[in-house]
Order: C-alpha cells, then sequence, then structure tokens
C-alpha cells in the first residue's frame, strides 16, 4: 500500500489477530517501516505499569519511558519535553485520580440518597393504593368508586409494577480533563492510562509539529482512534467496506486538537461544554491561560496551573511583570517562594470571581523551579463575597525582613434574633497595618502584593493523597518525595510566611540556635510551629516576627555577640538594642519534632541531573507552512 503522507495509521485487527495487537504503520522520512505490538487488552493492568511494550525506535528518534507511557521525541527539538519534572506529573496523576475518587463517590451518594427517594416515594403510593381500593368495589363514603375495570391499571397495578422493575445500578462516573498546553502529550497519555475514572482526555497544543508528535505518540500508546471494521474489509484499504458502507471510527481515550489553547478553552465555557478537570502546564507564565480556565471548569471542577517564571515571580528583578501577570508585586525575602504561590493564587481567585465563582486551593506547592497548584472552581455567591477578605497587601522590611499584613477587608458575622440566620457580611478594613518604617530595626518597608492571604492546602484533601501512596507504594518512580513533600505539606500552618533559624541568626550576627531549639522555644512560649515545604531548615509559627526577634535576643544572653566592631546603624545593632519582652526557654518541647521529621522522608529535592532546570523551549515555529496554507 502506497503512503500518502509521513504517517499512515493502519487498521486495527481484531479477529486475525490473538496474541497481539496491530496498533500502527509508521513510516520516517528516508528510514524504515517499524511495526509496533502490544499485548492484548485484556491483559495489560494497571498493576503493570512497570512492563512497557517492545517498540522499534527509527532513527532520529529516542524512546522515552515514563511510567505507563513510553513516547518517541525527536532529535530536533520539535515538541517541548523536560524529563526532570517526572515529580509533577507523577504527583498530578495521584491527585487528579484522588479528586476523580472522591467526585465519583459524591456522585454515588447522590444517586444513592435520589433512589432512596424514590423508593420511598413509591412505597407510599402503594400504601395510598391499598387504603383507597374497596374491598367489594364500593368506596368507604358508600359510592361506587370512579373508574370503570376498562379504564386502565389501577394505581396500585402500577405501583406494583414499577417495585417490580428490575433494580438500577450505579455506573461510575468518569471525568473529562483538558489539557490544554500538551507538547508531546505525556501528560495526557499518563492521564489515560493511570486514571481508571477518566472517560478522555482532550490534548491540545498549538504548534503543528507538537500536534504530529502528539498523534505519533498516542497511537502507539493504543489511546487513539479505532475503527470498528467487519471481517469484509475493502482490500485496497480504502475508507469504505465492501459493501459501500462507511467505517465507523471511535474516538480514542485521548482526543487532540490543534488551534489557540484560550480558544479551546473559550470554546468550552457553555454548561454542556464544560471539562471537570483543566491541566495548565505551560513553558512560563500560566497568566494569558487563567481566565478561560476558570469559565470552563464545571461547578466543583479541579484546576491544576504551573508556572516557571519563577525570575518574576519570587524576585523583585521585575515588579512590572509580575504586575502584568499575577497583578501583585512580588517579595524580595527568604520566603519569596511562599509568596509565589499567594500571588498565582490571587490570580486565580480574581479571575474566578468576575465570574461568579471561588477558588478553595488543595494543594499549593514549590518544586525546583516552578510552582504547582491545585485549585477547586466552586460556584456558590456568599464565598465569593468572602475572597477580598482573603486578600492582603504585606509590608516588607528590607533589612530585618518583618512583615506586616494589611488585609483589604475584613468579615463580620452576626446572628439575626428573629431566624437564628447567620448574617455574612464584608466589611472595608483599617489601615495602614504598619508604621512608616520597621519599628525592629527602622527598616524602610516595601509594599507586596496584593496577594492570597488564606490557606494554601486542604489537610483533608493532602491526607487522600498520602493514602492513595500508602496503599500503592509502586505506582509512581517518585513516590518517596512525594510522600515526604505531602507528609511536610499535611503539617504546614496556614499562616504566613516562614524563616530558617540561620538567616535570623545572620541578622544578630550570633551563633545559630538548632531547629529544635527554636521551635522549643516557640512552643514554650506558647505558640504553635510547623516545617515549611518551600524551604529546607524552614520553620512557621503563629508567633509575630517581633516574637520571634525577641527568642532570639534571649539567645544573645547565653551566647554572647561582640559589640565592639559593630556600627550603631547596623541591623544587628538596633535588633539587640531592644530587651525581650519575655525569657526564651531552650529546653527540649516534646512537640518540636513534626511527625514528618521521626521518618526517614526525602522531603527537599537534591539535584537530579547536572545542568538540570527549566529546559530549553521548544524551536518549532507556530505558523504553518505555506504550501499548506494554500492547500
Amino acid at each position: 500500500m502506497k503512503l500518502s503522507s509521513t504517517y499512515s495509521w493502519t487498521k486495527f485487527i481484531s479477529s486475525r489477530c490473538s496474541s497481539f495487537r496491530l496498533l500502527r504503520n509508521f513510516r520516517h522520512h528516508h528510514t524504515r517501516t517499524f511495526w509496533v505490538y502490544l499485548r492484548p487488552k485484556s491483559t495489560i493492568g494497571l498493576r503493570e505499569m512497570s512492563s512497557q511494550p517492545s517498540i522499534t525506535v527509527p532513527e532520529g528518534f529516542t524512546l522515552h519511558t515514563e511510567n505507563s507511557a513510553s513516547i518517541l521525541l525527536p532529535s530536533s527539538n520539535e515538541a517541548f519535553l523536560n524529563p526532570v519534572q517526572e515529580f509533577n506529573r507523577d504527583m498530578s496523576v495521584a491527585c487528579i485520580r484522588v479528586y476523580s475518587e472522591e467526585l465519583n463517590r459524591e456522585k454515588e451518594a447522590k444517586w444513592r440518597r435520589k433512589q432512596e427517594f424514590k423508593a420511598n416515594k413509591a412505597e407510599s403510593q402503594q400504601n395510598k393504593a391499598k387504603k383507597l381500593k374497596p374491598s367489594d368495589g364500593i368506596s368507604g363514603s358508600g359510592t361506587r368508586a370512579e373508574g370503570g375495570e376498562g379504564d386502565g391499571p389501577s394505581i396500585e397495578n402500577s405501583v406494583l409494577e414499577n417495585s417490580s422493575s428490575k433494580v438500577p445500578e450505579y455506573r461510575p462516573y468518569n471525568i473529562e480533563i483538558l489539557e490544554a498546553l500538551s507538547a508531546t502529550g505525556l501528560r495526557s497519555i499518563r492521564y489515560a492510562k493511570e486514571i481508571p475514572l477518566v472517560k478522555h482526555v482532550i490534548a491540545n497544543d498549538l504548534s503543528p509539529s507538537a500536534v504530529e508528535a502528539m498523534q505519533r505518540n498516542i497511537n502507539i500508546n493504543g489511546l487513539g482512534p479505532q475503527e470498528n471494521l467487519s471481517p469484509d474489509v475493502a482490500p485496497d484499504g480504502s475508507d469504505h467496506l465492501t459493501d459501500g458502507g462507511p467505517r465507523k471510527r471511535r474516538l480514542g481515550k485521548v482526543r487532540v486538537n490543534e488551534g489557540d489553547a484560550c480558544a479551546l478553552l473559550y470554546n468550552h465555557r457553555s454548561d454542556k461544554d464544560r471539562v471537570d478537570v483543566v491541566d495548565l502546564d505551560p513553558y512560563g507564565t500560566a497568566a494569558p491561560f487563567i481566565d478561560g480556565a476558570v469559565q470552563c471548569v464545571r461547578d466543583g471542577g479541579l484546576l491544576c496551573v504551573t508556572c516557571t517564571d519563577l525570575s518574576v515571580l519570587a524576585t523583585t528583578n521585575y515588579p512590572e511583570k509580575c504586575f502584568s501577570n499575577y497583578g501583585g508585586i512580588p517579595v524580595k525575602a527568604e520566603y519569596c517562594h511562599e509568596a509565589a504561590l499567594r500571588l498565582v493564587l490571587h490570580t486565580i481567585s480574581t479571575s474566578a470571581a468576575r465570574y461568579g465563582r471561588y477558588i478553595q486551593p488543595l494543594l499549593s506547592l514549590s518544586i525546583d523551579f516552578y510552582v504547582r497548584i491545585f485549585v477547586k472552581i466552586k460556584f456558590q455567591a456568599i464565598e465569593v463575597k468572602k475572597a477580598a477578605t482573603k486578600t492582603a497587601t504585606y509590608y516588607i522590611c528590607t533589612r530585618c525582613q518583618s512583615f506586616y499584613e494589611q488585609p483589604l477587608a475584613k468579615l463580620l458575622e452576626r446572628v439575626n434574633e428573629k431566624t437564628g440566620n447567620v448574617d455574612v457580611q464584608v466589611k472595608t478594613q483599617a489601615g495602614p497595618a504598619a508604621p512608616e518604617r520597621c519599628t525592629e530595626c527602622d527598616g524602610v518597608l516595601h509594599v507586596a502584593g496584593p496577594m492570597w492571604s488564606g490557606p494554601l492546602h486542604d489537610m483533608g484533601y493532602v491526607e487522600k493523597v498520602l493514602e492513595h501512596l500508602e496503599a500503592n507504594p509502586d505506582q509512581f518512580g517518585t513516590t518517596t518525595r512525594m510522600k515526604g513533600m505531602l507528609t511536610v505539606a499535611k503539617e504546614e500552618l496556614p499562616q504566613p510566611f516562614y524563616f530558617t533559624p540561620a538567616r535570623i541568626a545572620g541578622f544578630f550576627h550570633c551563633t545559630c540556635p538548632s531547629l529544635d531549639e527554636v521551635a522549643s522555644a516557640l512552643l514554650h512560649a506558647g505558640h504553635s510551629i510547623s516545617r515549611s515545604h518551600a524551604c529546607p531548615g524552614s520553620l512557621k509559627t503563629t508567633a509575630s516576627r517581633q516574637d520571634v526577634h525577641d527568642i532570639f535576643r534571649g539567645w544573645v544572653k547565653s551566647h554572647p555577640v561582640k559589640m565592639e566592631n559593630m556600627s550603631e546603624k547596623s541591623t544587628a545593632h538596633l535588633l539587640l538594642a531592644k530587651q525581650p519582652r519575655f525569657e526564651a526557654n531552650f529546653k527540649h518541647h516534646p512537640a518540636s519534632v513534626t511527625p514528618s521529621a521521626k521518618v526517614k522522608l526525602v522531603r527537599y529535592q537534591q539535584n537530579p541531573a547536572a545542568y538540570w532546570g527549566p529546559g530549553t523551549k521548544a524551536t518549532t515555529s507556530n505558523k504553518r507552512k505555506r504550501e499548506q496554507e494554500e492547500s
């Protein structure tokens, strides 16, 4: 058969191939034709993800295998893929799978309540029919009941027929996923293969070469469109059967779309076209796609966002760019990565609020060179009003990095004396919350934000993801690190921001106390503490930064600092000029050892490879060739 294009897809053979399933016939420029075989679909299980099918790799391509998926990568950088982000993809598969299972449980519970209501209604109608039926054909009032023998079935008979009908069974709810920027399609392929409750995945990219790579990879994984053929197949391989009828094509589990991501998202805004999960994983910022993404997600849907532009989000080198992308000014401090998370959450929250939606952060992680956020998008007017109370501007000291929070609004709840209902009112917040200069070191204050000031994680959801990892320890290649980071996130306090004892000790020019000593002193002072997933050796606390400084002032009393060569205008001299308001107790506190510290977990990433990082952006042009446009 002559191939009319670079890639020719062959038909699936059902009755003639008993031991193998022919997926496709691939022909590359100036190379040989090769065939890809897989075991029968019935024998491929989720527990066998480590066993990959035998794939012949053509010249100019390399085979990349990740978990259950195998893809062919061309030697040229036509479609972007960063192998270092396997942790990102593993975490996404786990989070979406847990979300789909929870959503299915909610749907099933709702369905069972509805069936129970129907059953109770039918039973009440049956009892009512029995009471109305006279024993001798005479009604209770002495007159003959209306309705003759030929007027149709009685109420009792219809109820009995309904009660004797087949009991309905619940069909699991399968989710629809939209990946707006798919590149090689690896992420979409993994979603389709590793998440059981998936109806289909829409994989989109603007680049023709990326779409070509997606189609190639989807078909070698057996997820592309399939043709339902009868035994009488046209011998010339045409699109019609021997009887003249057209072939019936069944859409694959991963459906490729070539086009602009924003246009695709906006095209899914209507109720019938919305999807359950939207995944945004661009090269750089996701800001241009967030407005469309929050509109095309169903009520209670999941939005997954990755941003790799931490040079904008986590530094003050480009404050104008951060404001244009995320509507806020970044932070220059050791907790800049947590501020980056809160800036992205602020963008999602304000975008959702424009359309009567609000966000519920499930998991917000600062990982390596990017941030990864999982939020639920819900429709509820009263919660949209509260969005302003979860937004704040921060004044950051340029010397000691103390911060002062200025909320944009406050929430007032009043109980109605007549009805007992709670009336929620949102009022403006008094300000400013900070003086002209820092009260600790007399440093200049810089403005940061506005940004999200609410919780970063949903502890119940994080616990369920951890339970899933415990039940499936061999499912992911980065399970150990996933457990460590999720365990720290589960313990993390909702208050912003974290600090490291080493940095505070540097401000005081003193020897650094251990993490346990600082944590114990905070606990003895009546405050709560936790670790932060964003930085090794960090602590989060309910204490103010002034309380933290008082603990270090108490530490300096037992570990003196040489003041002779210290300038009176230095940060250390100004911090030590104040006396502590309470005596710090550095004796070990039992609660200073968090649960995540009791077990050996890989909580923070080590360098996975030499010269690792965001990678190099794909070099292909998004414009089609002139001859393709003319044709």
